[in-house]
């Protein structure tokens, strides 16, 4: 039985809550960004590789977590799981500020747990959110989480600038251990929170499920709903009996896990988290500005980042998908080419140094409301109910395993080729998306599920 208060929990609390664990997975993409540079002098870290490795430390628990989540969160429930992922974190960022002096294999296994925390937290958020949220408004509740994502990565990048003028031993430090706050602040806050009325009815507490739906329905919408979540996960139950990996890439539903699992995956390999983790170092290498002071950088991808996801919500329900993606696509592809061509044309020396960072705020600005929320809503709509939970967990680990590979990749890449050169290939990754959604990805807005299944069935 879950925590059943007699007392009503308003709804803005539930939502508040039941999203903040977006705050915590962006905070930790962010903080790093500013902690690098000042980890790097402390420790006199030049190896790109394990410089490489201590940021994508994360993404490789991360996709242990995501799918660790995806089935714990079946047998324990939701909120359950938001807990204990929410303990991990705080234990993971306590042990990476206490890291050692040179305990780099210290600060591997500290990254690894927060990952699982951070990688449980991408999975359960989006879930819970969508079973607790009416139908009606799912799209914008998404679009919460994501701001709550990208809220994250501006406190931290504030939290990395406030603390710029501390030694250095002691500022990434710092940085890192403060993680926790936020973790304790979502720990709290989940404890009054309900189980998500789906999962109770999952497990046959239909008392409990009616008394969460008091605090998010109204009274006239409460036993039909009921009625509507039984039905779902009576289909569910039965239709995921026998779901294996073959039956993913079947005739039957190939076309539309190709598409769901090639957008997440693109979402990684246009290089996004190249910028956001590594902003600093970027704008040292254009610049020659040590990377340790040029921490209003991230604060101004922060804000763009933010702006953006709150443009998403305001028009997420306007556009096309399909439009907003192959739009974004085409000029975050132009953002990373123009700097390698205008290179080519006049020649290095004749630029203005951080040309590149002002093409690189142009791609944050066209990810922020693009690619950035709609590659989830996507998934979200695309996989159809036999196989959701198989296909959803399966693109989730894609997602995670081109963050990892842009994460640990990029330093090694800079340091071997012209940063132009570098961008230059995720520019054409960036075509090759867009060429991806033009060609393998049908459009999920305003059509019902049973819509897009049948024409994953004709493909």
């Amino acid at each position: 039985m879950t925590n059943q208060s007699t007392k009503k929990i308003s709804s803005t609390y539930i939502y508040f809550f039941g999203a903040f664990g977006g705050i915590l997975f962006g905070y930790d993409i962010g903080v790093m960004t500013g902690a690098l540079p000042f980890l790097q002098r402390d420790w006199h870290l030049t190896d790109a590789g394990v410089i490489g490795w201590i940021t994508s430390a994360l993404m490789l628990g991360a996709i242990a977590g995501g799918a660790l989540a995806g089935q714990l969160s079946d047998k324990l429930g939701r909120r359950r799981m938001i807990l204990a992922s929410s303990f991990v974190f705080a234990i993971g960022a306590l042990m990476a500020g206490l890291s050692p002096h040179n305990g780099v294999a210290w600060l591997l296994i500290a990254r690894v747990l927060l990952g699982i925390a951070v990688g449980a937290a991408s999975a359960l958020v989006p879930s819970y959110m969508s079973e607790m949220a009416p139908a009606k408004t799912r799209g914008r509740l998404s679009g919460l989480n994501q701001l709550m994502i990208v809220s994250g990565m501006l406190l931290s990048y504030i939290v990395d600038f406030l603390l710029q003028g501390l030694p250095h031993g002691m500022a990434w430090r710092l940085m890192l251990g403060l993680a926790a706050v936020p973790a304790i602040i979502l720990f709290l806050g989940v404890l009054k929170l309900p189980e998500s009325p789906r999962f109770l009815v999952k497990i046959n507490d239909l008392a409990a499920a009616r008394h969460v739906l008091t605090f998010i329905r109204r009274d006239n919408e409460i036993e039909p709903e009921l009625v509507e979540i039984q039905r779902t996960v009576s289909m569910e139950s039965s239709a995921q009996k026998n779901v294996t990996l073959a039956t993913l890439f079947s005739s039957k539903y190939r076309y539309l896990v190709t598409a769901g699992i090639g957008v997440a995956a693109f979402q990684q390999f246009m290089g996004a988290n190249a910028i956001f983790y590594y902003i600093p170092l970027i704008v040292e290498k254009a610049s020659g500005q040590a990377a340790s002071s040029a921490l209003l950088w991230p604060i101004v991808q922060g804000v763009i980042l933010v702006l953006g996801a709150i443009l998403y919500m305001v028009i997420a329900d306007k556009f096309k998908r399909r439009t907003l993606l192959m739009i974004g696509g085409t000029v975050m592809a132009l953002s990373f080419l123009m700097p390698a061509a205008l290179n080519a044309l006049v020649g290095e020396h004749h630029l203005p140094p951080m040309l590149i960072v002002v093409f690189l705020s142009i791609f944050v600005a066209f990810y922020s409301f693009t690619w950035a929320p709609l590659t989830w809503v996507l998934v979200g709509e695309v996989f159809p109910l036999a196989i959701r939970g198989r296909a959803s967990g399966l693109a989730s680990s894609f997602n995670w395993l081109g963050s990892f590979a842009v994460g640990l990749l990029f330093p090694i890449m800079t340091a071997m080729m012209p940063q132009a050169s570098v961008f230059a290939i995720f520019g054409v990754i960036s075509i090759i998306a867009v060429l991806f959604i033009k060609f393998a990805v049908p459009e999920t807005h305003g059509r019902t599920l049973e819509e897009i299944e049948a024409q994953g069935t004709n493909h």
